[in-house]
């Protein structure tokens, strides 16, 4: 990731020299691999910035993009090439700081400019990827290129920058180079500001450097920057949730009124799932656009920007270009039978957060802690129930009304995992009640409450579909932040069932799935031709289907204020934000994870 380095500057993004995520992945072999694994310097500019941020990138190997960071990206397409220049090798540094000769090749006293260069040191733990270096003998001065201008400071650079630079001189200087100043080139200003390696430099670069090793073993983020002005342009704000974090962190006494969190997240997506029904499509890829075609004919085209989730229902089939594409952009494949049946999912490589996974999986191992997530599931679920019925019956003495609260209370007590879903279990019969004679013309639907496996009436086959919608949307959303879909708290592992996607879907099913159905049937999207009956199950028509999906995707659209952070976001982006804090839960960030319920 390339974050700016200083909210007023205008920093670089470049390639990485090893893989975010790296530390945790060494972390899991062995100490001695601990100990000397090489910290990138390029993540050394963003521990500089800020701590978190280099933890996230580093330790857990999150990244996102924006605009700064493809703009930096951009900038640097010429010095990310590498050419085929031949470098003399010098006497190389050992960890005690005599020297060893490594090579007897000597310069030949000609200057060189050589281009995205690896080297390390092993005796400051640090690799860098220098983006050009220039050669005189044997004396060497890195270029590091920045996006932006040339800071308007006395040191025209900000300090990131600097220790980044400085790290890369120290690589040098250990690879047997005189290194004592380097180049920052701000290619906005296409000028060059020298920067020298003075004593005060080193050693604010070698601390922080044993800084970052000593968060990435203790395995502790730091925590977020508070009100921080370096917040709303770093790429990864979605993923840190720095004021909601600090928020939830912060004791209920110190909270002062009023609406203090900033919105950093957009409130929606632009980029939206892409359904494909018709059986026997082909799904291929045409320059940066997704095509799909039924013999031989194009049915639409949609640019690759514009698809967050292909949805392929039935036999859909998709060329290995498309595919390859979809994973490159981390763009999931999702695969559900014609009925609607989620069976599959294509991704790239798994997240590369595996610290979060391992808490994951101890906490499900422990039957107090799942127990303890599942009560706010549960209790979520119910008083969404709750507002759902208050708001259509208009009024708050119907008895279904302190009923479902009084369920509500004993879910948030329950001692069992079984306590908890008997009671989920008879708020849903209490609910369910009063929820399908809400059903414009439900006299014509011969329902006899909720079933399922086959639904046995055109309700019942709209909630189950909607249901499975909303679990394969938390399923892909799951796996974006970097859980194991298939482990739940609530949910037991069963075989193909993602159990963690069910579980985060309690809450949001009477916000989400069944206000979609009520809308479906009682705006008159759906009626009786929408619906085929076969043998007693019934099912959804291709037309049916599709006009539920629509109404589905309007309520993924809908904005709706978040009823702790105060801000507007779409339901979708509700979604993530609920399965980060979980994960924030999880790392020990929050003290309690926070359901999602409305007024």
């Amino acid at each position: 990731m390339i974050s700016p380095s200083d909210p007023q500057s205008s920093s670089t993004a470049h390639s990485t020299a090893a893989t975010p995520g790296a530390a945790r992945q060494s972390s899991t072999s062995s100490g001695s691999e601990d100990a000397n694994q090489l910290i990138p310097v390029r993540m050394l500019n963003e521990f500089t910035y800020c701590p978190r941020l280099g933890y996230l990138e580093w330790v857990q190997g999150e990244w996102a993009e924006n605009i700064e960071t493809m703009e930096g990206t951009f900038g640097h397409r010429n010095v990310d090439k590498p050419d085929r220049k031949s470098i003399p090798a010098r006497k190389k540094s050992n960890d005690n700081g005599d020297r060893d000769e490594v090579q007897s090749d000597s310069a030949n006293g000609d200057s060189i400019h050589a281009r995205s260069i690896t080297l390390s040191s092993d005796a400051d733990g640090i690799v860098a990827k220098l983006d050009l270096l220039e050669l005189d003998g044997g004396v060497a001065t890195p270029v590091d290129y920045k996006r932006g201008q040339v800071p308007d400071n006395p040191e025209q650079s900000w300090e990131p920058e600097r220790v980044q630079l400085c790290a890369q001189g120290l690589v040098l200087r250990a690879n047997g180079f005189e290194s004592s100043q380097g180049v920052l080139y701000y290619i906005a200003s296409k000028r060059r500001v020298v920067i020298p390696f003075d004593d005060a430099l080193v050693a604010r670069t070698r601390e922080l450097i044993v800084q970052f090793k000593q968060a990435a073993a203790e395995e502790q983020i730091p925590p977020p920057l508070e009100d921080s002005p370096k917040c709303p342009r770093c790429s990864l704000v979605g993923i840190c949730l720095p004021d909601e974090t600090n928020l939830l962190r912060a004791p209920e006494e110190s909270v002062p009124d009023g609406n203090r969190i900033r919105k950093l997240l957009p409130a929606k997506s632009k980029a939206l799932p892409l359904y494909i029904q018709h059986q026997g499509a082909f799904v291929g890829k045409s320059g940066d656009r997704v095509t799909i075609k039924l013999k031989g004919e194009e049915l639409a085209s949609v640019r690759l920007l514009d698809v967050s989730q292909v949805c392929a229902y039935g036999n859909v089939m998709f060329s290995g270009a498309v595919i390859a594409e979809l994973n490159r952009r981390s763009i999931p494949i999702v695969h559900k039978s014609y009925g609607g049946w989620f069976h599959g999912i294509t991704t790239g490589l798994s997240h590369k957060n595996v610290e979060l996974r391992i808490r994951q999986f101890r906490t499900a191992d422990d039957p107090e802690a799942a127990l303890t997530i599942s009560r706010q599931f549960i209790a979520g679920k119910i008083k969404n129930c709750r507002t759902l019925l208050r708001r259509q019956l208009g009024s708050t003495d119907d008895p279904v009304i302190a009923n479902l609260a009084e369920y509500r209370k004993r879910a948030l007590r329950a001692d069992s995992a079984e306590t908890l879903l008997g009671l989920e279990g008879m708020a849903a019969k209490c609910y369910f009640e009063k929820f399908f004679p809400m059903i414009s013309g439900i006299e014509h639907y011969d329902v006899d409450g909720r079933n399922r496996r086959p639904p046995r009436d055109p309700v019942n086959a709209v909630l189950s579909f909607v249901y499975s919608l909303l679990t394969k949307e938390l399923t892909v959303t799951l796996n974006s932040v970097g859980f194991d879909p298939m482990l739940g708290f609530l949910h037991r592992p069963r075989y193909g069932r993602p159990s963690l996607a069910l579980d985060l879907a309690e809450e949001f099913r009477p916000l989400i799935a069944d206000s979609v159905t009520l809308m479906a049937f009682n705006n008159g999207e759906i009626n009786q031709d929408s619906f085929i009956a076969r043998a007693g199950a019934v099912a959804l028509t291709d037309a049916g289907r599709k006009s539920v999906i629509a109404a589905f995707e309007r309520r993924m659209d809908t904005e709706i204020t978040h009823p702790i952070f105060g801000y507007k976001v779409s339901y979708r982006r509700v979604l993530e934000v609920q399965a980060r804090l979980l994960a924030r839960y999880l790392l020990g960030e929050i003290e309690e994870y926070p359901g999602f319920v409305t007024r």
